[in-house]
């Protein structure tokens, strides 16, 4: 445990004691950008925010706006827009290794800071698909005949939303139940029936229910950006809301299927 004031005194020692192996090695919630680099870079900026006097919740408060800005950036117009996206949401995948870190090192973890983090992932993964469907609509905005694809981006959220509420379903399933918290080791979650295990194994393959976190929703946000300079007005935009929509409904249901089948939710 170190003080509440105390300042590393080497980007060794903030990482011995911020990024223990119980950290690196979470099967499930280590994003893959952290993972492969973000890990690597956001000790440098811990160390700058542990010289302020934010709390650890004050850096999920940054991240919680960092992520909506992100959001907020599709509803530019064209490449510049979904760039700016881009880079945001790597952002605030930055941020959001950051306050884990500021709170190991000042013990400053709460429940508090758990909610804060969920309310943050939500609400950006359902305003960045909102978002898509505005620009979907394309820019100004005319109602009524505008409403079918700010409808088909808010649904979008909805299914998305409700994906990730799955897992935590889980957790408050198994609490309410009186039963252990759930490990974040692999192959906690895999299926007992084999078909089901056998479905979840081809799905790696084509990881299409992987699409929808902030990182890889900004990235083919921009994708989309840069096709549809060389397509008609609002094809690629469009076409991007109409797959993603399809893929979603059965992401979600494949996801209940897969918890059913597993051991998370027996006793």
């Amino acid at each position: 445990m170190t003080d509440l004031h105390s300042r590393p005194t080497s980007i060794a020692q903030l990482r011995e004691v911020t990024q223990p192996p119980e950290v690196r090695l979470r099967a499930n919630a280590e994003h893959w950008t952290a993972s492969l680099y973000l890990r690597d870079i956001s000790p440098y900026l811990t160390w700058m925010l542990l010289k302020t006097s934010i709390s650890a919740n004050g850096v999920t408060g940054l991240m919680i706006l960092v992520g909506w800005s992100t959001a907020a950036s599709l509803l530019i117009p064209g490449v510049a827009g979904a760039g700016l996206a881009l880079v945001l949401g790597q952002m605030q995948m930055l941020v959001d290794c950051c306050d884990g870190e500021v709170a190991r090192w000042r013990d400053d973890r709460s429940p508090a800071g758990v909610f804060l983090d969920k309310v943050g992932h939500y609400s950006t993964e359902a305003f960045i698909p909102v978002a898509l469907g505005i620009r979907a609509a394309g820019w100004p905005l005319e109602f009524p005949a505008d409403f079918a694809w700010t409808t088909v981006g808010l649904a979008l959220a909805l299914v998305i939303v409700l994906n990730k509420a799955l897992n935590d379903m889980v957790h408050v399933a198994r609490a309410n139940a009186g039963l252990a918290k759930l490990s974040d080791r692999k192959g906690e979650a895999e299926p007992s029936q084999r078909l089901v295990a056998r479905l979840r194994r081809a799905a790696r393959f084509l990881p299409f229910h992987r699409l929808y976190h902030s990182v890889e929703l900004t990235m083919i946000a921009f994708l989309s950006a840069i096709a549809a300079l060389f397509l008609p007005p609002l094809v690629a935009e469009r076409s991007l809301v109409l797959i993603l929509l399809p893929l979603a409904v059965l992401a979600l249901v494949g996801h209940f299927v897969a918890i059913m089948a597993s051991k998370r939710v027996r006793s």
